[in-house]
C-alpha cells in the first residue's frame, strides 16, 4: 500500500513508498480512563483507517486506537530498533512488502498470527501474498492489507493541450510498452511548452522492475543486477536522457507541488497512489485519468499488519487486525482510498468490480487495477532488497542531477548494490 508507499530515495518501499505523514499520534481517549486499553498503530501513507476506527471503538468501548503515521523507511528502521531493544514497539506495526524477508527471518520477535487464528484466512489470500510473511519455521508474522496492482495515471487535460489522445483506451494503446511510452513522451515534449512527461525516473524504474521476473535478488538471496534491474535502469536512464523527466524525487514537497501545478503529465500509478494524488492535488480533480501500464502487469508495493511479540495487548491487537481484514472493512478501504485488497475473491464484489473514481474522470479503477493484479507474476523480495534499492536509487538521483551518466553510472550503481548486499 502502501505504495507505495521520501520513501523512494530512502527505500522506495512503496508504495514506497511510500509516503510522508505527521509523526504525532492521534487517538480518542486515554489509558487514564478506567478499564481502557490503547493500541498504538504505526504506519505510513493512508491505510484508510480514520473512518473505520469510530466504527470499531463503538463496538469495543474499552479500546482506544492511537495512530502514529510517519515516513515509510523510518517506520521500518524504528521497528527494527525496538525489536532488538525488546521494548518501545507499537502494538501493531505495518510492514511494507520489500521489508518482509528481513522481518520474517526474526519471526520470534513477532506474535504468530497463525496461532492466534489467522491460519483460517490463508485461503482468502493470494498464495504469494500469504507466503511473504510466513517464516521458514511456519510462523505467520503478518496479515496482508493490500497489493499494488500497477497502472499509469495521466493528466488528460495536458494530453489534450499537446494534441495527444485523451481517452483511456486510446492512451493505453498509445503507450503499450516502454519504448512506445518514450516515443509518446517525445511527442508531448515537443508540444508542451516546456512541461515534462513524467514526474521522475525513480518511480518509473521501480515500476519497470516490478514487471520483470526477477528483481534485485534471486531466491537464495543472490544479487542479480544483470536481469530485471538492468532493464529497469536502461529504461529509466533513457527517459532522463530524452529530457522527459521532471527529475522530481517522490514524496518531497517539490514532487507534491508538481502534481498540483501540472509540471508533469504521467506518473506510474499503483492502486494506492490514487489517494496520494487526491490528497496532494485536490485542485486537479477530473483532470487525471488512468490507463493500463506500459509493459504489462506488475505489483508495486503492498503492506501487512504485524504484532510485535513484546506488546502487552496482543489479544486485543489481533482482534483489531482481524477486524480490519474482513470483507466489509476491506471494501470500505478500497472505496475510501483505493487500496486494492490482497484477497482476490473481493475483486468480484460489485463494490470493486464496478468501481469508478470520479477524481480520475470516472476511471473504472476496479477493472483496471484488478486486471493488472490478476496477471502478476510474483517477484522474490530478498533480505537485501530494500538496501540495494536505496543505493541504486541514490545513483539514479545523481543521473537526474547530471552528475554522472552512461556506462559509468551503471557501473557505479552495480558497485553500490554489491556493497549494500554485503552489509
Amino acid at each position: 500500500m502502501k505504495a507505495l508507499r521520501a520513501g523512494l530515495a530512502a527505500a522506495l518501499a512503496l508504495v514506497t513508498m511510500t509516503c510522508v505523514g505527521a509523526c504525532s499520534g492521534t487517538s480518542v481517549g486515554t489509558d487514564t480512563e478506567p478499564g481502557t486499553i490503547t493500541l498504538k498503530v504505526n504506519y505510513w501513507g493512508d491505510f484508510g483507517l480514520k473512518n473505520l476506527i469510530p466504527l470499531y471503538t463503538k463496538d469495543h468501548p474499552n479500546i482506544r486506537i492511537q495512530l502514529n503515521p510517519g515516513d515509510v523507511a523510518q517506520q521500518h528502521e524504528d521497528l527494527q530498533k525496538y525489536l532488538v531493544a525488546g521494548s518501545g514497539a507499537p502494538d501493531i506495526a505495518a510492514l511494507d512488502t520489500s521489508y518482509t524477508v528481513s522481518f520474517r527471518n526474526q519471526a520470534q520477535r513477532f506474535a504468530d498470527l497463525g496461532q492466534l487464528g489467522a491460519s483460517t484466512y490463508q485461503d482468502r489470500y493470494l498464495p504469494w501474498k500469504w507466503q511473504e510473511t510466513l517464516s521458514p519455521e511456519g510462523r505467520q508474522i503478518g496479515l496482508g492489507t493490500d497489493i499494488g496492482g500497477l497502472a499509469m495515471c495521466y493528466r488528460s487535460d495536458l494530453f489534450k493541450a499537446a494534441g495527444l489522445p485523451t481517452e483511456r483506451d486510446k492512451v493505453s494503446a498509445l503507450i503499450q510498452d516502454w519504448d512506445a511510452y518514450i516515443r509518446t513522451g517525445e511527442q508531448y515534449l515537443s508540444r508542451s511548452g516546456g512541461k515534462k512527461f513524467v514526474d521522475g525516473a525513480g518511480l518509473l524504474m521501480e515500476a519497470v522492475l516490478q514487471q520483470q521476473q526477477t528483481g534485485y535478488v534471486t531466491p537464495g538471496d543472490i544479487l542479480n543486477m544483470d536481469g530485471g534491474p538492468k532493464i529497469a535502469w536502461d529504461t529509466a536512464t533513457k527517459v532522463v536522457a530524452s529530457g522527459l523527466s521532471a527529475n522530481l524525487k517522490p514524496f518531497t514537497p517539490e514532487w507534491n507541488a508538481g502534481m498540483k501545478n501540472g509540471s508533469f503529465a504521467t506518473i506510474p500509478c499503483p492502486a494506492w497512489m490514487q489517494a496520494y494524488i487526491k490528497d496532494q492535488a485536490p485542485n486537479t480533480a477530473g483532470k487525471w485519468d488512468i490507463a493500463r501500464p506500459p509493459g504489462g502487469a506488475g505489483n508495486f508495493g503492498g503492506s501487512f499488519w504485524s504484532i510485535p511479540a513484546q506488546g502487552k495487548h496482543i489479544k486485543e491487537a489481533y482482534a483489531f487486525v482481524e477486524w480490519l481484514v474482513q470483507p466489509a472493512q476491506q471494501l470500505a478501504i478500497f472505496k475510501e482510498v483505493g487500496n486494492l485488497p490482497a484477497q482476490p475473491a473481493l475483486w468480484d464484489d460489485p463494490a470493486i468490480r464496478d468501481a469508478r473514481n470520479p477524481f480520475f474522470n470516472g476511471a473504472p479503477v476496479g477493472r483496471i487495477f484488478t486486471e493488472s493484479a490478476r496477471n502478476v507474476t510474483p517477484q522474490y523480495q530478498g533480505k537485501q532488497t530494500a538496501r540495494v534499492r536505496t543505493e541504486v536509487s541514490n545513483v539514479l538521483d545523481q543521473v537526474q542531477e547530471g552528475k554522472i551518466k552512461g556506462a559509468a553510472a551503471w557501473e557505479k550503481a552495480k558497485s553500490a548494490a554489491v556493497r549494500a548486499a554485503d552489509r
